[in-house]
């Protein structure tokens, strides 16, 4: 026995349609409505930006110059510390660097990176018994 093709019942034809591209044009009017709201945005973006810097500055001062417990600072985990990394909240304490935090944060198991505003309760607890520590010794 040959092999034989088997031919479709009837032919297969898609039908051919020409399908216009249809142009609007209203730019003009998005253009002006995008570069106010863009324009206030981007404002309103670097007011908060530089609150948050200030806030934060006030806050790493406070921390070196010890009116303000470190441990305080990561157990209540106040807005302005929240999106700053461990490393950055430990290097704003006086006289330590950045490898003294690095060597505290691995024998916690916590990255550097990580922000203090993500911190689970249990790592908040395992960071601030390990800086207690430290502090005593």
């Amino acid at each position: 026995m040959s092999a034989a093709t088997i031919a479709p019942a009837r032919p297969l034809s898609m039908p051919r349609r020409r399908i216009e591209p249809t142009i609007v044009d209203h730019r003009d009017d998005q253009k002006e409505e995008t570069k106010k709201r863009g324009t206030s945005q981007c404002m309103e973006a670097l007011a908060r930006a530089n609150e948050v810097r200030l806030a934060r500055a006030a806050l790493k001062r406070d921390i070196s110059a010890g009116r303000r417990p470190i441990t305080e600072v990561i157990t209540e985990s106040p807005w302005e510390a929240e999106s700053m990394s461990l490393s950055e909240l430990l290097c704003s304490q006086r006289r330590w660097g950045r490898a003294r935090s690095r060597k505290l944060l691995s024998s916690t198991a916590l990255s550097e990176g990580k922000r203090v505003g993500s911190l689970t309760e249990r790592q908040r607890r395992l960071l601030v018994a390990a800086l207690e520590a430290k502090f005593a010794s």
